[in-house]
């Protein structure tokens, strides 16, 4: 039972650590973004590694062996990371940065907001593979990635909710009124991406303005006011004249 348990336990700490290790990328990114985009694509991250008791249920459900290699080789959601962004572009964008890392592997891509799901439901699902150096040598451990806006996250939860109280079969009123409000969701998604997109055509420009406004005299900016610009410009034109 003693050998059976140190088994165990170091099984389930490769999945910690892999956890660990994939939310020291995102972290990083996160900061990345923030220094140097002055923006930040991440809203919230939470992560979790599944229970004994609900990885059993799995494989009860799934009527897998009940043995340790069974287990990681058919279950890959033990580790997992839900990442919520403002837009359904930075969804894109998180998923892309974190596949084009060298130690990163993508084992499997379910794309449910180009194709959502029968209920409504919208996220960009990863299985990344990530290795874990442990005192016996490297193990390549699995982490699933939920990546979704907001708008997305706030309706799977209530989603999941709803559900986990009603203990009978929900009514088709009900359902078509939880995807309608899916619909909604990815309706406010698209509308707010657009306003942000204009948003920053504006910053853009503001920005140039002010570039504009600016001469370099021994290294050092200098802002022009605006009305010794309009003199300069009348006195040019009398000038020409």
């Amino acid at each position: 039972m003693k050998a059976l348990k140190i088994e165990l336990t170091r099984f389930m700490m490769a999945y910690k650590f892999a956890l660990d290790e994939m939310n020291t990328k995102i972290n990083i990114l996160k900061d990345e973004f923030n220094y140097i985009h002055d923006y930040n694509p991440i809203e919230h991250v939470k992560s979790r590694v599944k229970s004994p008791e609900s990885i059993l249920k799995k494989v009860q459900r799934k009527n897998l062996d009940l043995s340790l290699d069974s287990i990681q080789e058919n279950i890959k959601d033990i580790a997992g990371i839900r990442v919520t962004c403002s837009f359904v572009s930075d969804i894109y964008k998180i998923s892309e940065m974190l596949q084009t890392q060298k130690d990163i592997k993508l084992l499997d891509s379910k794309d449910y907001i180009k194709n959502p799901k029968p209920n409504g439901y919208r996220s960009l699902h990863l299985i990344l593979e990530i290795p874990v150096f442990m005192s016996d040598g490297e193990q390549l451990i699995p982490v699933e990635i939920q990546i979704r806006t907001i708008a997305m996250d706030f309706w799977a939860s209530l989603e999941h909710k709803i559900f986990y109280k009603y203990n009978k079969e929900v009514p088709q009123s009900l359902l078509n009124e939880l995807k309608e409000a899916a619909t909604t969701a990815a309706e406010l998604d698209v509308k707010m991406e657009r306003i942000n997109r204009d948003i920053n055509i504006f910053k853009e420009k503001d920005q140039l303005e002010e570039e504009a406004m600016l001469i370099n005299v021994n290294e050092e900016h200098m802002a022009l006011p605006l009305r010794l610009l309009k003199f300069i410009g009348q006195t040019k034109k009398e000038t020409d004249y």
